[in-house]
C-alpha cells in the first residue's frame, strides 16, 4: 500500500482538513490547522506531497521522524501542526486497515469514556452564569472560560475586584455541583498573574490555563508554587522537548497539548506518558473540528493520567457550522451525562461526510484573530 495523493479542503468555520488516499483505496483524515493561519498550513502539506506519495502509509513513527528531522529547520507550530495533521491521518488509515480503532494499536484502552466540558462566555467573557447553568441543565459539571478582556501589565484594583466579582457571582450560582476551569490566555502578565491567583484562590478552580505566556516558564514555576490552584498549560508548546522545561520545573499540575499541533496522536501520547511519570494530569486542548476531538479521544483512550478533555461544541467561533454537520450521523460522537464516550469504530472512530466538506470548501474561510488594544492605543494580547 502507498500514499497516492494529499487533499486539502478550507472550511468554516476556521478549520482545515487533509484527506490522505492510498493505492488501497482506504483514506484517512486528519486536521493539519493552526488557527487563524490555515491557507499556510494548505501550503505546507502541498510541500510535504514531495515526501510523502508514494511511501507505506502504515510506517507511521518513521514517517514522523522524517517530516521532523528533514532539513535545518525543526519545531514551531506551523511544522508542527502540518505534521500533526498527517500523523492523525495515517493513524486512521492504520486503523481501517486492520479493521480496529487506533486506541487497538496504541496497546488499549484504559478508560470507556472521559469528562468533558465547554466552552462559555465568549473572548471577552459575559453570561457566565447563564451558560453555565445552560450546560448544566444538558448534563455538563464542567466549563472553561476566559477570566477576563484586555489587561495592562499592571492593571486597576476596580478591574481586579470586577473580575473576583463576576467569579464568585458565578461559584455562588452553579455552587459545587460544576467545576470552573479558568483560562488567563496568556494575557495576563506576571505581576496581575500572582493578584489574581491570590484572590480568585476562593472560588476553587479546577485549574488556571496559561496564567502567564508559555514563554515564561520560570515565572509560571514561581507561581505554581505560591499558589493551591492547579496551573495548566501547554497549548501553546509544540514538542516533547517544549515540554521538557514544564516538567523538570514542576510548572504545571496538568498538561493540555493540543493534538492538532505538538505532532499528532504520536507526540500526544508520548507527552502524556511522560507527564505520568511526574504525577502531572493531561487534559487534551481542543477548540477545533470533529477530527480534532476524535483523535484527542484517541489519546485519552490510552494515557492513564488522561481526566478531561476540552471540544468546541457550540464554542463561540462555529458559527455558521459546528463539529457534527460534518461527520455522517450515527458515525460521530457519542455524549452521555458530560462525558464523551471512546469511540471502538475502526480507525479515528468517526465518519467524515465528505459531500459536505466538499461543498464547505468551495466557500473556505478567512478566519482571523482578533486584534486587541488597550486604552491607551498599545496591542494587548488577545
Amino acid at each position: 500500500m502507498k500514499i497516492t495523493d494529499l487533499k486539502t479542503f478550507l472550511v468554516a468555520p476556521r478549520w482545515l482538513f487533509l484527506k490522505i488516499e492510498t493505492s488501497e483505496g482506504i483514506s484517512g483524515w486528519g486536521e493539519p490547522v493552526l488557527e487563524g493561519h490555515a491557507e499556510t498550513l494548505a501550503a505546507k502539506i502541498a510541500e510535504f506531497k514531495d515526501f510523502l506519495i508514494g511511501r507505506d502509509p502504515l510506517l507511521i513513527e518513521d514517517t514522523w521522524q522524517m517530516l521532523y528531522r528533514n532539513g535545518c529547520y525543526r519545531g514551531g507550530p506551523v511544522l508542527m501542526s502540518a505534521i500533526s495533521g498527517i500523523d492523525v491521518a495515517l493513524w486512521d488509515i492504520k486503523g481501517k486497515f486492520h479493521d480496529a480503532p487506533v486506541h487497538a494499536l496504541l496497546g488499549g484502552k484504559v478508560r470507556d469514556k472521559i469528562r468533558s466540558y465547554c466552552w462559555i462566555g465568549g473572548d471577552r467573557p459575559s453570561n457566565l452564569v447563564a451558560d453555565a447553568k445552560e450546560l448544566q441543565a444538558k448534563g455538563f459539571d464542567a466549563v472553561k472560560f476566559n477570566v477576563c478582556a484586555e489587561m495592562q501589565i499592571i492593571d486597576t484594583c476596580k478591574k481586579v475586584d470586577a473580575i473576583v466579582a463576576q467569579l464568585s457571582e458565578l461559584r455562588e450560582a452553579v455552587g459545587s455541583d460544576m467545576d470552573l476551569a479558568f483560562d488567563f490566555h496568556g494575557r495576563v502578565h506576571a505581576p496581575m498573574a500572582r493578584i489574581l491567583l491570590k484572590e480568585l484562590e476562593h472560588v476553587r478552580p479546577m485549574f488556571v490555563e496559561d496564567a502567564v505566556d508559555s514563554a515564561h516558564l520560570d515565572t509560571l514555576a514561581d507561581l505554581a508554587r505560591s499558589t493551591s490552584i492547579p496551573l495548566a498549560i501547554g497549548e501553546r508548546l509544540h514538542s516533547r522537548y517544549e515540554f521538557k522545561r514544564v516538567f523538570e520545573t514542576h510548572a504545571a499540575s496538568v498538561v493540555n497539548p493540543d493534538t492538532l499541533h505538538v505532532g499528532g496522536i504520536s507526540e500526544t501520547v508520548r507527552i502524556g506518558r511522560w507527564a505520568e511519570a511526574y504525577d502531572v494530569a493531561l487534559a487534551p486542548h481542543c477548540p477545533l473540528g470533529p477530527i480534532a476531538l476524535a483523535a484527542c479521544l484517541q489519546v485519552d483512550a490510552v494515557c492513564h493520567n488522561a481526566f478531561l478533555q476540552e471540544q468546541s461544541l457550540g464554542i463561540h467561533y462555529n458559527q455558521g457550522n459546528d463539529l457534527l454537520d460534518y461527520v455522517v450521523p450515527g458515525a460521530g460522537f457519542e455524549l452521555t451525562d458530560g462525558s464523551l464516550m471512546i469511540p471502538d469504530r475502526p480507525g479515528l472512530g468517526i465518519e467524515i461526510n465528505e459531500e459536505f466538506v466538499l461543498e464547505q470548501s468551495l466557500k473556505g474561510h478567512r478566519w482571523r484573530a482578533p486584534v486587541w488594544r488597550h486604552s491607551d492605543g498599545s496591542i494587548s494580547e488577545w
